[in-house]
């Protein structure tokens, strides 16, 4: 296990504490041990929930895959299924399968393994970066980031919330809208979401941290939209669920420490399952990367 990634499933996260410290605490969760050639290792933060966040394990696959690549190689996209639920108590161990390396594109297949089983599996491709035709969708009129209110103040009043119980955070979040916990008692109801994240401080200049640490933020607030749409909320209502697949394209470079807007919305949600998509932009309107996921949730009476 490397230095950072044990001090980072041993320190505590505290309730004070700037937001670059809790920022290097994700920069050494996603700092993996490699083990063997193909094989790494993770951990996840010493007070976690009872199962290992999404954006982690999909974080640290991105990873393990990314240390098999030449550096030229840039990741365009990613495709992953989460299959069991994860133990933050026990590390996760990475095995990568090399599956091509073309003379434009690489492709990977890691798996995430705990206790003999799979419990994460995701594909992902890079390329040589080159030039070619180009357009993208226009970034939507918001307020500026600084001008909203952060997480800690979102939440006020909202005890129960896992947002309240878990800050500070390593992405800083600043809702565009009002959030779902907020519009869930109101009647309003809406198939979209807006908001601005950033990492909580500065990253390495490393590309590919960049697009993990992207990773990691994609799996936040994603299922907003469906559950906005039907005035309910994690743990204010009667709400089971869980991230079933996730799908990242990347479309043009970024740092993952400067502001990007993160618009959600969802086509979609039967059979106990919510479709999500997703689009990031930079601040100054460039198109970086779309999101697709469906994730399980069941809603009670």
């Amino acid at each position: 296990m490397t230095e950072l990634a044990r001090k980072a499933a041993v320190e505590e996260d505290q309730a004070e504490g700037s937001g670059q410290r809790v920022l290097d605490r994700l920069v050494a969760l996603l700092d993996l041990e490699q083990i063997e050639e193909n094989i790494f290792r993770g951990v996840s933060p010493a007070r976690s929930s009872v199962r290992v966040f999404g954006g982690q394990v999909a974080g640290q696959a991105l990873v393990a895959a990314g240390r098999t690549v030449s550096a030229e190689r840039k990741v365009h996209s990613l495709h992953a299924y989460f299959i069991r639920p994860g133990d933050p108590r026990i590390p996760i161990v990475y095995e990568v399968d090399r599956i091509r390396d073309g003379r434009s594109f690489t492709t990977r297949r890691v798996v995430a393994v705990q206790r003999g089983k799979a419990i994460f599996s995701l594909s992902a491709s890079f390329q040589t970066p080159e030039d070619g035709i180009e357009h993208a969708d226009e970034m939507p009129e918001v307020p500026a980031p600084e001008t909203l209110p952060t997480m800690a103040e979102r939440v006020q009043g909202f005890p129960g919330l896992p947002a309240a119980r878990w800050l500070p955070r390593p992405i800083d979040i600043r809702y565009v809208n009002d959030p779902p916990w907020v519009t869930r008692g109101t009647g309003r109801r809406t198939s979209s979401n807006q908001v601005w994240m950033r990492a909580d401080g500065k990253l390495p200049d490393e590309d590919l941290l960049h697009v993990c640490v992207l990773t990691y933020a994609s799996d936040m607030t994603l299922l907003d939209s469906p559950l906005a749409r039907h005035g309910v909320y994690w743990e204010l209502d009667k709400v089971v669920g869980a991230s079933l697949d996730h799908a990242l394209w990347f479309h043009r470079p970024f740092r993952a420490d400067e502001w990007m807007l993160y618009e959600t919305s969802t086509p979609s949600a039967s059979g106990g399952r919510g479709m999500a998509t997703g689009r990031f932009f930079s601040a100054d309107g460039g198109l970086i990367a779309t999101v697709v996921q469906e994730g399980l949730l069941r809603v009670r009476d």
